[in-house]
């Protein structure tokens, strides 16, 4: 009898497994977080979901994924294309372009805008009514404005076959409204799909409008009741070069907790503002890169294959040897690289890649952006080293765990082949 009984929990156990790596992390909610106007105003950012099986036949077209794909972002938009909804593959929705060796280290506006251009004139969209008047860039490059968190669960195939069904055949006409038919309303109505009541409005911490951030707070707490979700968090960090992201906000936390929208309020209503920040500490915070890991556009599973964020202590180490390298290689007497970068041109090489015409000394000097053609367009490897060392101050210099030990050992890598290549072309050619 106990051999049997047994037997059976080992079955049970192995089928199980079976099941839960059959089904795996396959979608994810994306919160990101809010810049510009909207991270001076609002501050409650943007939110879409990423499916690692379904890919775009066309923006408004889905299918599933062929091997070697990696997926699409899909999100509902206001006044672009005349459609609720559009589809983007992950790493131009992120980065603009096609591959993760095109990514650059870092950017400034010129570049953004020039690579958001080359890839939004690829794509089979309407023309706008007129030149300039729809806000096309959301659909690329949404990783240089800002920081993202993501919000893992597993999906099964024959959901996702369902879910592309449903919006083929749907109508897909714009339909947002702030209020009821927002970017955070749609992320629910995918997820909800999936884990049917995952996601809900805050009655309170929001006035019943649906935001990114309560999207995400109420995954996660659904989470901790429903482990066959398997939530995993991670963190897509800001690429370096333009003015860093906004925290995400909830409706209430922006009144209340920006002084251009408290200081009036507190003047008539003191005891309304204790009561809601005392309830927000008790109950409402919710930090969504919390023991988050960090994202790797390079990995062969991207919503599966994180890593690791930097401790507080490796951080502090790199950051000294960040510093200790750029003496010792002179380099601290080079014009800075935001500097250099912001007078360039931006180009693209002939695979593709985008790099920069740098001003350096009254010439004009070409430097490689990405860790594809870095060392290969570049004619000067001092530069380069220029470019790096700034990619790893701008990323270490924030407290928050936005950088993993792999990421730095990968820039270093490249800092040290720039470095290499320096050395060689000062050594003299031996004379025969």
């Amino acid at each position: 009898m106990l051999k049997s009984y047994k037997s059976f929990v080992f079955c049970s156990a192995l089928l199980l497994a079976l099941g839960t790596s059959r089904v795996g992390g396959q979608a994810a909610l994306l919160l990101e977080e809010p810049y510009s106007y909207d991270g001076t105003f609002a501050g409650t950012g943007h939110a879409a979901v990423y499916l690692a099986r379904v890919c775009a036949e066309t923006p408004f077209q889905l299918r599933r994924c062929t091997p070697g794909e990696k997926g699409v972002v899909i999100s509902r938009y206001h006044g672009v294309a005349g459609h609720d909804w559009i589809a983007v593959p992950l790493i131009p929705y992120l980065y603009a372009v096609s591959s993760p060796e095109d990514i650059p280290l870092y950017v400034n506006p010129k570049v953004v805008a020039f690579l958001r251009e080359q890839y939004l004139n690829s794509m089979p969209l309407p023309p706008e009514s007129h030149q300039g008047s729809e806000p096309r860039y959301e659909l690329a490059g949404s990783a240089y404005d800002r920081t993202l968190y993501g919000f893992r669960i597993a999906t099964r195939p024959e959901q996702d076959d369902a879910l592309i069904r449903l919006l083929n055949a749907a109508p897909n006409e714009e339909s947002y409204k702030l209020l009821k038919r927002n970017c955070a309303d749609f992320a629910k109505q995918i997820i909800n799909f999936y884990y049917p009541h995952a996601v809900h409005r805050s009655i309170i911490a929001d006035l019943g409008v649906s935001t990114p951030k309560q999207a995400a707070k109420s995954l996660v707490h659904y989470s901790k009741h429903h482990r066959e979700t398997q939530l995993t968090k991670f963190i897509i960090p800001q690429v370096p070069g333009l003015k860093p992201s906004k925290p995400v906000h909830g409706v209430l936390e922006s009144v209340f907790f920006q002084k251009k929208y408290v200081t009036p309020v507190l003047m008539f209503h003191p005891l309304v503002v204790a009561a809601v920040e005392g309830t927000y500490l008790a109950g409402w915070r919710f930090n969504p890169g919390k023991n988050a890991l960090v994202f790797n556009a390079a990995a062969a599973n991207p919503i599966k294959d994180f890593d690791p964020a930097l401790t507080a202590s490796q951080r502090r180490s790199y950051t000294e040897l960040v510093a200790l390298t750029r003496k010792s290689n002179d380099l601290d007497e080079f014009p800075s690289w935001r500097h250099l970068e912001s007078r360039s041109t931006p180009q693209i090489d002939a695979q593709g890649r985008p790099f920069v015409q740098v001003n350096f000394d009254g010439r004009e000097v070409p430097v490689g952006i990405c860790s594809g053609n870095a060392l290969r367009v570049s004619r000067s490897p001092e530069l380069v080293q220029d470019l790096v060392l700034s990619r790893l101050e701008a990323q270490l210099k924030s407290k928050k765990p936005r950088i993993s030990e792999k990421s730095v050992r990968s820039d270093w890598k490249l800092l040290e082949s720039a470095r290499e290549e320096s050395e060689a072309e000062l050594k003299p050619v031996a004379s025969d």
